[in-house]
């Protein structure tokens, strides 16, 4: 049996279900959050990760999309953990928390108080399914901000990243990387994108439309402080991927995965490369508490 959280209280999965005329189903009005609670079998504890960070970054999707919730961060915090407990998970959980327009209404406008949040969890482990990927820079552009809020995870904007997505599987690719409407090398469909180059560890900046994530705010942290790396933020070009020493990409369920092949080119010598693996065995070490320096960063369910 299956416990989700809905409307303030912590219910059965098969007790909630979702108009065929909601806004969020009919508009894709809504917005979400994915949240990895990691299992450290040592320690025989469920360790939420960045949980604080997610729900601020939730309620400021909400501000923006006009999605008022009556929750504080820290309502949601004890929600998840209760509903994690109430789920009683010992293993690897991804947490999808989800604040929409739950109206029947006709019209597409956020314009209503029909404000519901739902958060439902299920277990996943290597989401990515292999160590390494081949892509291409997909012909679909990302969003702009003045378009849909990219720095937002807007539930109707996916179909942005779905697009990307499709078209890099029916071409072969395992998954693509999106461009602004500049050019500039933005973010993958569901993740954010790093190079390496002279030492260097390189991202998009905020300003070119990528969603600011947490697991990329941790990595960037990992290559600074425990690779001494000097890591920047600015425009990065279509060939600088075909000419990177390391291609790689972050995300929550993502987590830390090289990209090996860009458009038919080898990156680097084809093989996932050194500073990405560095950063990937430090990031699984501090998911689960195993370092205490970024133990802030993990909060225990049990």
């Amino acid at each position: 049996m299956s416990y989700v959280f809905y409307q303030g209280e912590i219910v059965k999965e098969e007790e909630v279900s979702i108009s065929m005329r909601c806004k969020a189903f009919n508009y894709g009005l809504g917005c979400f959050e994915g949240i990895r609670a990691y299992w450290n079998d040592e320690k025989k504890q469920l360790y939420v990760f960045r949980l604080r960070e997610h729900y601020e970054r939730l309620l400021n999707s909400c501000k923006a999309l006009y999605i008022n919730i009556p929750y504080t961060v820290e309502q949601l915090c004890d929600y998840t953990l209760e509903l994690l407990r109430k789920n009683n998970f010992k293993t690897t959980v991804y947490i999808r928390p989800v604040a929409y327009k739950g109206s029947n209404e006709l019209f597409p406008t956020v314009y209503d108080d029909d404000n519901r949040v739902l958060i439902y969890c299920q277990p996943m482990g290597n989401f990515a399914g292999k160590d390494a990927f081949r892509v291409c820079v997909s012909s679909w552009r990302r969003i702009s901000d003045n378009m849909i809020p990219a720095r937002t995870k807007p539930t109707g904007g996916y179909l942005n990243s779905a697009l990307a997505s499709l078209e890099a599987l029916q071409n072969g690719y395992d998954e693509a990387i999106l461009l602004t409407d500049d050019g500039y090398v933005c973010e993958g469909p569901g993740e954010n994108i790093f190079i390496v180059k002279n030492n260097k560890l390189i991202t998009p900046p905020p300003s070119d439309n990528i969603l600011e994530g947490i697991t990329r705010d941790t990595v960037m942290r990992i290559a600074k402080e425990e690779l001494g790396m000097e890591v920047v933020e600015r425009s990065i070009a279509r060939s600088e991927l075909y000419s990177a020493d390391e291609v790689f990409f972050s995300g929550t369920a993502m987590e830390v995965t090289s990209v090996v092949e860009v458009d038919n080119r080898k990156v680097g010598d084809g093989k996932p490369g050194k500073v990405c693996s560095q950063i990937k065995e430090q990031f699984f070490g501090l998911t689960t508490d195993n370092n205490p320096k970024y133990s802030h960063f993990c909060t225990p369910v049990y």
